[in-house]
């Protein structure tokens, strides 16, 4: 099972995950880019939820007769907050770049009403220095208890040159509450300077799967199972998006029990 999408990002709306894909059922993603005075359409699909995070320019988004103006504003990911949007089932929007854009949209299946969110930097839920020894990272909730959203959870981990996220080891694929609850999910990577890379594994003994992928800027890996640690070259930032989706919309990983003594040791 290949779970890695090669960087392969073209202008305008690339999709990159389109469920069901190696094991991925709910997520569908991509990203888009705009020039200035470009604008990008989506159709609202009654049956799918929508996600959108602007990784860097500006834009506004029109929907139902409203304009939110001024979305966004970073350079790059690693310069701040991300401003998020959520969109219901069956909301249309068109997005509008007023600079240079870029923006992740990831959609997952949904039939629950609901209203228009739009998250700004202010409101990014930031976990600073989460971890310690050398897994330290700080982890941005975008769309998540914020946002009522019914499958969606989207949110941003920056890792620091070296060192390791998703770490201690976690994974949740099985549903077993309150220990654990299943999700799936897909990491979209960026690293600064960009000729950078990093290393993702993803590993499952009960499913026999033991693989290391090398991550690079813009390439995307698929997570439906399994433990699924990150590390950053020395030298380099490392960034990834993380979208999750799952059919109970809780986020509660279970650790590898044999990597969990370094929170002791660490």
């Amino acid at each position: 099972m290949n779970l890695k999408v090669p960087a392969n990002l073209k202008h305008g709306f690339t999709p990159i995950v389109t469920a069901p894909q190696s094991g991925i059922q709910y997520i569908d993603f991509g990203v888009l880019r705009l020039n200035e005075g470009e604008s990008f359409s989506i159709e609202g699909n009654p049956n799918r939820e929508t996600g959108i995070v602007v990784l860097s320019g500006t834009c506004e988004l029109t929907s139902g007769g409203r304009t939110w103006k001024d979305l966004g504003g970073r350079a790059s990911v690693f310069d701040g907050p991300a401003t998020g949007i959520y969109l219901p089932p069956g909301a249309d929007c068109t997005i509008t770049a007023t600079s240079e854009t870029e923006a992740a949209i990831a959609t997952a299946p949904a039939d629950r009403p609901g209203e228009i969110a739009v998250v700004r930097p202010e409101d990014v839920k930031i976990h600073f220095a989460r971890g310690k020894g050398f897994f330290v990272r700080d982890v941005h909730d975008i769309i998540v208890d914020n946002v009522p959203a019914q499958r969606l959870m989207i949110g941003e981990t920056f890792n620091r040159p070296g060192e390791w996220s998703s770490y201690p080891p976690h994974k949740h694929d099985v549903n077993d509450p309150p220990n654990e609850v299943k999700l799936e999910e897909i990491y979209f990577y960026k690293l600064h300077p960009p000729q950078g890379f990093g290393m993702q594994r993803i590993y499952s003994p009960e499913r026999g799967i033991n693989d290391a992928y090398v991550v690079e800027n813009d390439d995307t890996i698929l997570i439906p199972f399994g433990y699924h640690p990150v590390a950053a070259a020395p030298g380099y930032k490392l960034y990834y998006l993380w979208v999750l989706a799952g059919e109970n919309r809780v986020m509660k990983p279970r650790e590898d029990p044999a990597h969990s003594w370094v929170w002791e040791g660490a």
